[in-house]
């Protein structure tokens, strides 16, 4: 997650409260996602943007995890991330997600 999106990130929180933010990620590969995931959870990990050491526990899902398939409407996530959906290795993907929730995050 690059400098700009993490102090974004921060920002949202401190107005609106940590337990009202939900952090919704597409990256293409199950590491780039566990990474961002765990910045907005745990703290950025490489130390070197505004999430350094602050650990937010921050909800983070991808968008081809089906907490979130399942909340939007059909034919729009058809027409935005079906394709997407079927060159990516899901399965790897909600499993890291998994994993970062169930260590990092504050909230259910």
């Amino acid at each position: 997650m690059d400098l700009e999106n993490q102090q974004r990130v921060k920002d949202l929180t401190e107005k609106h409260g940590a337990e009202n933010i939900v952090v919704l990620l597409g990256a293409a590969e199950a590491e780039a996602a566990g990474l961002a995931a765990e910045t907005v959870t745990a703290g950025d990990p490489t130390f070197a943007g505004p999430l350094a050491g602050v650990q937010l526990g921050l909800r983070v899902y991808h968008v081809v995890e089906p907490q979130f398939k399942d909340e939007v409407n059909a034919e729009v996530y058809e027409d935005q991330i079906g394709m997407m959906e079927m060159v990516l290795n899901v399965e790897e993907i909600i499993e890291e997600m998994s994993a970062i929730r169930e260590e990092y995050c504050q909230f259910k």
